[in-house]
């Protein structure tokens, strides 16, 4: 997989001026106004005895806290992943929160916003996260230690949190150590360029989305502004175009030609095409109509497309599109990560991540070592082919090697947080999947 290194670029001075979703046309936000934590029943996946609160910050975010019998003094932050594109509702977090259910079940107490409006916003989602982190400590006590956790573009959010939020004025440490998890860590600019290219190749096969008797539009906007396109009509055309809901043998030629030459020059898994078009159509929407006042930030202007059954073709007819240089600078300046990290950090992977692919830790880590951090960098990889939620008790051996690197000093190694894994697969009736000896290039 490819990922696109055009979108690079220094946040200038226009970009500074203007965050991406406080540009012009960018949806206002919501009036502040707060709700102080209020006890509320706990999801049923977490322990006996646990406490749950929930409330509404200054800004409009709703958030959970948790707190186990047990507190062991730890405060997990989570960050959660998407950009969810539906409006929040105030009992989002508890998805996550029974998801993540191992932190409080290890003993850490839990807390996590749902950002105070849906869509794009890196930093948007980092002040909300830092938020609910001060929302909980008021609530808890002063912890022992709080420890920062993202999930997906969670993992843009929580690493771009770290960086702007690790000391607070005085110079004090907010947080001690970052989990990183199935992480969105190449940034807006190099993270979302192959989507931009599923939209042109898709539509070089299948010419219906949009249809030629429907509203033309450029197809790096995602979707024309205002316009509305639901999941299952997406699907009908990809399946109209695939046959992707039908087994092989049923089928037409036609049908399997398109999918297997989309599959072959984009890379996507077939099992995700439809989520990634999906992303591609109105996450791109909200990207460039809400947060970029309709400016393109995707460039496939000097792609060569390979892995086709004509690439002359395909490169002949496919759209082309070139970025705009101040759509690359707000969407960077926005979600772009600099490898200034002053925390310890974990991260874990699955080798075969089918929606956040592999090859961004690659991004991470060049990014890190670069600024000259790679001491506080320690990455995993599993044999996993999931995003959403990795194997239990590979969560509870990073963050057990987490405390044990912040408490003790000693920096876990892909080997020592394996070994971790199999203590706590003990107390987990689920696999450890930890490969020890994988490194992932970004291609």
């Amino acid at each position: 997989m490819r990922f696109r290194s055009t979108f690079a670029a220094t946040a200038g001075l226009a970009a500074m001026t203007a965050m991406l979703g406080m540009a012009h046309g960018a949806t206002a936000a919501p009036k502040p106004r707060a709700d102080a934590p209020h006890e509320a029943a706990c999801p049923k996946a977490l322990p006996a005895g646990t406490q749950c609160f929930s409330g509404q910050d200054m800004h409009g975010a709703y958030y959970w806290i948790a707190r186990p019998k047990n507190w062991n003094g730890t405060l997990v932050v989570h960050a959660h992943g998407g950009p969810r594109i539906s409006k929040p509702k105030p009992d989002d977090p508890v998805e996550d929160l029974e998801r993540f259910a191992v932190t409080v079940q290890e003993g850490y107490a839990w807390a996590g916003s749902n950002y105070r409006r849906q869509g794009y916003g890196v930093r948007m989602a980092a002040a909300d996260t830092d938020n609910v982190r001060r929302i909980a400590t008021n609530l808890l006590g002063t912890p022992d230690h709080v420890l920062l956790h993202g999930q997906s573009w969670g993992g843009n959010v929580a690493a771009k949190t770290a960086e702007l939020y690790a000391l607070d004025w005085r110079g004090h440490r907010n947080y001690d150590g970052v989990v990183l998890t199935s992480g969105l860590l190449g940034g807006g600019t190099k993270s979302y360029g192959f989507r931009a290219d599923l939209r042109a190749v898709y539509q070089y096969y299948c010419h219906n989305h949009p249809r030629a008797d429907e509203v033309q539009y450029p197809l790096w906007q995602g979707l024309p502004k205002g316009g509305h396109m639901k999941r299952e009509d997406l699907e009908a055309r990809v399946d109209e175009c695939t046959g992707l809901s039908k087994p092989k043998d049923e089928r037409t030629a036609e049908q399997a030609k398109n999918l297997a030459n989309i599959l072959a020059v984009t890379h996507v898994p077939e099992k995700t095409l439809v989520a990634h078009l999906a992303w591609a159509s109105n996450l791109f929407q909200d990207i460039v109509w809400r947060r970029l006042d309709g400016k393109n930030p995707f460039d496939n202007s000097k792609t060569v497309y390979s892995g086709s059954d004509d690439d002359a073709a395909l490169n002949k007819g496919i759209e082309r599109f070139s970025a705009d240089p101040q759509a690359v600078r707000l969407m960077a300046y926005d979600s772009d990560l600099t490898g200034q990290i002053a925390l310890p950090t974990i991260t874990l992977h699955a080798k075969n991540d089918p929606t956040a692919f592999v090859g961004l830790e690659a991004i991470y880590r060049d990014t890190v070592d670069k600024a000259g951090n790679g001491d506080l960098l320690v990455q995993n990889f599993s044999d996993e082919a999931v995003h959403s939620k990795l194997s239990t008790p590979e969560y509870a051996a990073l963050f057990s090697a987490m405390t044990a690197w912040i408490e003790k000093g000693d920096k876990p190694t892909k080997q020592s947080v394996a070994a971790l894994c199999e203590e706590k697969r003990k107390t987990y009736d689920e696999p450890c999947k930890l490969l020890p000896d994988f490194t992932p290039k970004a291609e």
